[in-house]
């Protein structure tokens, strides 16, 4: 097989989401998957997204409680390097499958597990359902966030601008209070990301030690990673430029329906080109200045939520006047970053991500020829494809039996064919000894890179002379930690003599300004490799390649790929929502994190550097990965959110209850927990023939769904939780109390899931910690978010400079060093 991890076998035994996305990102760079299922195939199959997910995969069905079909799944363990499984806590270890037994017969083994909340927290046995854990985590609270932000919360801060009023459809989503239920399925989405970086990571420690290891990860550090701009807790959150309103309901999120009735997001709202190009009948964007030279563009400061009320309605107003795709045509004219919200078939339907194999048509067994996300990481040197449909359960049940024989087991450590002899030193972390430089801007591409921090690389942040300002913000906070800094005028000759000599010791250059202005400065691919042939070099953009000459974010990625047409529950007239726990940018940072670790399996291999790049979109469309559309761009019926944003229907939704709201997660087709939901709500219109089977629930569900909510409106939703829990009925508190509990509650600190460091500017200052758990080179926090300029002078002098020399590029402008001191970054 092509691609980095070509020759490395897998066994896929998860269900659910995330663990089979994960097998597919490994599929579609190389690995051979075989999914293993039960007789009758893997029963979370009946997802839509199944088709897309299990693609490029094997299927062989094994009946794991027979010894024959046992016996047959260890020969597969002891002939694979992967195993990924999303068993709940304890029934690994019951079937004989367990991290020590599987070791003991292949210690060159990966083996990921992937859980709902870990093996050592009190919730370990609640279920791994995504609408349940988001509920019970409180992420249906953070999909617009809270008055005030919930840093404010957390820090006790009284509610910036409490008495401000703002306009109607100013803030996101519904025109209603409480929790709001998306599409996305944001746990798992996280839980995917990290499983494929951590088997990727620990595949690639592997090459260094010759050993696998146990990589473990949960759909709660999927929230983890999701709340991560908003779950902070500083010392001083008044600390100058921290806070900002971008976390708060209450900011217009640029959302505006146009004449057409189509609607479009400008992010960051900006109320000159907006007004400014409306003024006569036509759009004009003649004397209209682009974002960076408007001095009146919108910041981050809070007292722009004043400014934006203000001009909401009259930008409201300027929109309806005009059709959407010409506010889109007039904002690529001005660089303004705009695009039209478009649904995920829309998506699929679109012939430049086809054409950027971002989009990819295949034969599927039973449907026919069918178009769904395509390959996501664009690997130069090593390409990846997608290869072949999602396999019949069972499709390959004699094949992969009939291969057992003929694989050869693996080569003891230290002897494999692919592996380099053993680093004579133990690795600390997955990436100990690989350096990055991060010339990343905003949150996508400095995500990345502190991920490649958290795993044990040395990361080098090379900063501008004018960063202080966006590195104090919270947002800023969320994705730079661990890394040390050097701030540096690059269109001075004497800085980039200073980045040459970094790229000469560099592994890896990472950056996500548009690549034009790379080559401008001189920092593209082609200038660097001449420096350093080794060199793998990651650009991580907005786009696809035809909209490469745009201005693109999380939020208009988010607009293209469908993800806030599908969260706002716009196809039943809602209003799209761009959450405040997108995987946009930070999505795109973790494929760019797993395609760094690829490329460099893949120079471990070849002794080859190589180009890649990612994109925001194409982790938006990972995010909406869910749909598939027919040879007539035809989307399949699949469950869509409402437009109030409760649920995906009458089992699968948010209900207020007396004092809160409940979270409720049966499957459409499970009459016998329908049943005891029925006798525990005790209504005689619930126990109605009507309801009996699925498909007069499905006929009938907005009655449904009003005569459940009327029963649970009479209770708490804690007396609710404790019957239906009881009874076997799937469900969860929305409990937007959670994340208070989380920085506070011992179980969590001492499971490594909070991180305290001390800050330069805030001080103390806790977030999330530890993403994965490896057992043989742990993840780390190498240190507090970092302070531009920081390491300046240490990193000159380690390159060889003198304090001559180094006087000489402080005094005359080349380079800054900081004035605030802080633990240096490891």
């Amino acid at each position: 097989m092509t691609g980095a991890l070509g020759g490395t076998r897998v066994v896929d035994l998860s269900t659910g989401i995330a663990g089979p996305m994960a097998t597919m990102l490994l599929a579609d760079h190389g690995a051979e998957v075989v999914k293993v299922e039960p007789p009758g195939g893997d029963p979370t199959r009946t997802h839509t997204g199944s088709r897309v997910w299990h693609r490029g995969k094997r299927s062989a069905e094994l009946d794991l409680d027979d010894p024959a079909g046992r016996g047959a799944l260890l020969a597969l363990v002891e002939r694979t390097d992967v195993v990924v499984e999303s068993f709940a806590p304890g029934v690994a270890a019951r079937m004989g499958l367990d991290w020590d037994t599987l070791r003991a017969r292949n210690p060159r083994l990966v083996l990921c597990s992937i859980t709902a909340y870990g093996r050592h927290l009190p919730e370990r046995d609640r279920p791994a359902i995504d609408a349940l854990v988001a509920a019970r985590t409180g992420l249906h609270w953070e999909q617009r966030g809270r008055p005030g932000t919930t840093i404010g919360m957390l820090c006790d801060l009284p509610v910036e601008l409490a008495d401000l009023e703002i306009p109607p459809g100013c803030a996101d989503g519904p025109e209603r209070d409480g929790p709001l239920f998306p599409r996305s399925t944001w746990p798992s989405l996280g839980a995917a990301f990290l499983a494929t970086t951590g088997v990727t990571a620990a595949l690639r420690a592997r090459t260094r030690t010759g050993r696998g290891q146990w990589v473990e990860t949960s759909l709660l550090q999927g929230v983890l990673a999701a709340t991560a701009g908003s779950w902070q807790r500083p010392e001083d959150p008044r600390s100058d430029g921290y806070l900002s309103w971008i976390m708060d309901p209450r900011g217009s999120k640029g959302h505006f329906r146009c004449a057409d009735g189509r609607w479009v997001q400008n992010w960051v709202p900006n109320p000159a080109f907006t007004l400014g190009v409306s003024e006569g009948d036509h759009l004009d964007p003649e004397g209209v200045k682009a974002p960076r030279e408007d001095p009146s563009r919108i910041g981050p400061d809070y007292s722009e939520l004043v400014v934006l009320a203000h001009y909401h309605p009259e930008m409201a107003a300027a929109y309806g006047r005009f059709p959407a795709d010409d506010w889109v045509r007039v904002a690529a004219e001005v660089g303004v970053p705009l695009q039209r919200v478009r649904s995920a078939e829309e998506a699929l339907a679109d012939p430049a991500l086809l054409e950027a194999g971002m989009v990819v048509e295949l034969d599927d067994p039973e449907v026919g020829r069918i178009r769904h996300a395509g390959v996501l990481i664009d690997m130069k040197g090593s390409p990846g494809a997608v290869r072949g449909p999602a396999p019949l359960p069972g499709q390959h049940t004699d094949e992969v039996l009939a291969q057992l024989a003929e694989l050869a087991r693996p080569p003891a450590p230290l002897d494999g064919p692919t592996d380099a002899p053993a680093d004579p030193t133990p690795l600390r972390a997955p990436l100990d000894g690989v350096t990055v430089l991060d010339l990343g801007l905003a949150i996508a591409g400095p995500w990345g890179t502190q991920v490649l921090s958290d795993l044990g690389a040395t990361v080098i942040k090379v900063n501008t002379l004018w960063d202080d300002f966006w590195h104090a913000t919270h947002i800023a906070f969320c994705a730079n930690r661990g890394k040390q800094s050097i701030s540096m005028n690059l269109k001075d000759p004497r800085a980039m003599e200073v980045l040459h000599r970094l790229v000469e010791r560099a592994d890896v250059v990472q950056h996500n300004m548009r690549y034009e202005a790379a080559v401008r400065l001189g920092v593209d691919d082609e200038s660097l490799r001449k420096i350093n042939p080794r060199l793998i070099y990651c650009h991580t953009a907005g786009f696809d390649p035809s909209r490469a000459h745009l201005p693109g974010n999380d939020q208009t990625g988010a607009c293209l790929a469908g993800v806030e047409f599908e969260d706002g529950g716009v196809a039943d007239g809602g209003k799209p929502i761009w959450s405040l726990t997108s995987f946009g940018d930070t999505g795109n940072g973790f494929l760019s994190a797993i395609g760094i670790i690829q490329a460099l399996i893949h120079r471990d291999r070849t002794g080859e550097g190589q180009f890649l790049s990612t994109n925001i979109l194409a982790a938006c469309l990972l995010n909406t990965s869910y749909a598939w559309v027919d040879a007539e761009g035809r989307g399949v019926p699949r469950a869509h959110v409402d437009r109030e944003m409760f649920g995906l229907g009458p089992l699968q939704r948010l209900y207020q209850t007396a004092d809160g709201w409940l979270c409720v997660a049966l499957d459409s087709d499970d009459d016998e927990r329908w049943a005891a939901m029925v006798e525990v709500l005790d209504d005689a219109r619930l126990a109605d023939a009507a309801y009996a089977t699925t498909a007069r629930r499905a006929e009938r569900s907005d009655e449904l769904a009003t005569a459940i909510g009327d029963v649970l409106r009479t209770a708490p939703a804690s007396d609710w939780f404790a019957r239906l829990d009881a009874a076997g009925v799937p469900c969860e508190v929305a409990d937007g109390g959670f994340v208070r509990r989380f920085f506070d509650d011992r179980a969590y600190r001492d499971a490594g899931l909070v991180a305290t460091t001390e800050q330069a500017q805030v001080g103390r200052f806790e977030q999330f910690g530890h993403l994965w758990s490896f057992s043989d080179t742990p993840s780390r926090v190498a240190g507090p978010p970092l302070v531009v300029g920081h390491d300046t002078v240490a990193l000159l002098q380690e390159l060889g400079y003198t304090p001559d020399q180094i006087d000489a590029l402080l005094a005359d402008g080349v380079a800054k060093q900081a004035t605030l001191t802080q633990e240096r970054a490891l």
